[in-house]
């Protein structure tokens, strides 16, 4: 039996923005990056997530220009608070914080 080699070169590119149907996948989507705690990965996870939302959009309803979002949240930018606050506003979204469960001491 003749073996079919796949190249990776034929694969289709895989796009999460695709697969976010609803609140819970960005929000499942978007815990994983931060968990990651990688700064690069949550802002590729919220270009995605604006991605998939519709860009013009979330640039509108966040009061940046388009092209000003897609270099806050491109891999390497040092976007402020208040930017990244913005976005997630503009997506419906809210950061919440919670224990980890281990303490560093105060020493």
């Amino acid at each position: 039996m003749r073996k079919t080699r796949i190249r990776v070169t034929d694969l289709p590119d895989f796009d999460p923005a695709e697969h976010l149907r609803d609140e819970e996948d960005i929000a499942a989507y978007l815990t994983a990056a931060i968990e990651e705690d990688d700064p690069d990965a949550l802002l590729q996870a919220l270009g995605t997530v604006a991605r998939a939302r519709g860009m013009a959009d979330v640039a509108r309803e966040s009061g940046l220009a388009r092209e000003a979002l897609y270099r806050a949240l491109r891999p390497g930018a040092k976007p402020r608070f208040d930017t990244v606050a913005r976005v997630c506003r503009a997506l419906g979204l809210r950061l919440t914080v919670t224990p980890t469960g281990s303490r560093a001491s105060a020493g």
